[in-house]
């Protein structure tokens, strides 16, 4: 993230600096000039394109709208297409960079504190501190990222409801009050809105040579919530494994909430905790390509390396009769970026053999989405849970 970074602008006859923050570490802009509520949108827009940033000194919901009408402008502009997956998916990903370039060139400024001297603009304080930590200094950044911290913290507040995680319910003739699981994510930190991974964890049969496994291990936990998952399933003890110290931060916090911090260790690693456990669980990155932003290392995984990683190291950390869960989407088979061959080879070649295969149909809505270029990809697309064991 690009927050120690200065960005400079010319204002009243005098040239102003602030510390520049961007989440997807784009750099400051090189131009930037004041704009209020009289900026029409068709020239925003022309600006923006060629790269001159805009530092909102008007009313701040005006500069929300300013922002949608030039997503309707960048929306409408056509991009390129291909016949051939992974050529479609790359163009698709440039015009994504190219629209987010775009968006970002409407700037906020914040006060060392993070207040926000705009009118009718919200306290945007704990949600810009759960972000960034204590402020101490002036800043600047761009309005779309603000609104993914504010976006963000209500998502913290609210939480995700994790089915597999409610307990309580009927027992008996009694009604026993129910305890609805949710997992609460951080800023910077993937949100596990797509269930049907989780379900997979929840659902698959444990090793028949461990009913009771003593230890497991969450290779890269995320929010934490596949750790808990296989708390909650009765896995004595879980080592979950993580890199980022934002995330770790907030598996922490959301294993603590549920009661389970004494049963799920968190270990700052790259992949693989020490020792053998009986069942080890990823649920890698589902796509071999750059990400643009560090949440977006969630999804993208440059050629596959936490993938290969994972299966290339997972017969030196089973037990015997222990089993390897991978959870994976075949997306990237769609999208032409790897093919189904290219996986069975990458186990075989990591000594191991496949006990069996879960699959589920992703229920996300982008799958009724026909205008979304990736369309068919979606559509197409299953998920599906790996059991793994050494060849």
């Amino acid at each position: 993230m690009s927050e120690h970074a200065t960005t400079h602008w010319l204002e009243a006859g005098a040239v102003r600096s602030a510390n520049w923050r961007s989440e997807s570490g784009l750099p400051p802009p090189k131009k930037i000039i004041i704009a209020d509520d009289t900026m029409k949108a068709d020239v925003a827009y022309r600006l923006a394109c060629e790269g001159t940033a805009l530092l909102w000194r008007g009313d701040f919901q005006n500069a929300k709208q300013l922002l949608q009408a030039l997503a309707r402008r960048a929306d409408k502009k056509p991009h390129k297409t291909s016949a051939i997956p992974s050529e479609n998916f790359h163009l698709h990903r440039q015009a994504q960079s190219q629209r987010a370039r775009i968006l970002a060139m409407i700037l906020i400024p914040l006060a060392s504190d993070f207040s926000i001297i705009l009118n009718r603009a919200p306290d945007v304080r704990q949600a810009c501190i759960e972000a960034y930590g204590l402020g101490t200094e002036n800043s600047v950044l761009a309005l779309r990222e603000l609104l993914g911290i504010i976006g963000a913290h209500e998502w913290r507040k609210k939480g995700v409801v994790i089915t597999a995680l409610n307990l309580g319910g009927q027992d008996g003739e009694q009604v026993v009050e129910q305890q609805v699981g949710r997992i609460y994510p951080h800023y910077g930190v993937f949100s596990p809105v797509r269930g049907e991974y989780v379900e997979l964890v929840h659902n698959a049969p444990l090793p028949p040579a461990f009913p009771i496994p003593k230890l497991a291990f969450d290779i890269g936990t995320g929010t934490g919530v596949l750790a808990a998952i296989l708390a909650r399933r009765g896995v004595q003890r879980v080592i979950a494994t993580e890199q980022d110290p934002r995330v770790i931060v907030c598996a922490q916090e959301n294993l603590t909430r549920l009661g389970l911090n004494t049963q799920v260790q968190i270990v700052q690693a790259d992949l693989f905790p020490a020792g053998k456990a009986q069942l080890i669980v990823c649920n890698p990155p589902w796509i071999p390509a750059r990400p643009n932003s560090p949440i977006e290392h969630a999804i993208f995984d440059p050629d596959s390396r936490m993938l290969r990683g994972f299966l290339h190291g997972l017969a030196a950390h089973l037990e015997p009769g222990g089993e390897g869960w991978l959870i994976l989407s075949n997306i990237a088979e769609h999208l032409g970026l790897r093919t189904r061959n290219e996986l069975l080879a990458t186990i075989n070649a990591a000594g191991l053999k496949v006990l069996a295969r879960l699959d589920v149909q992703p229920h996300h809505p982008k799958i009724a989405d026909t205008t979304d270029p990736l369309h068919a990809a979606r559509a197409a697309e299953i998920t599906s849970l790996w059991r793994l064991a050494v060849g």
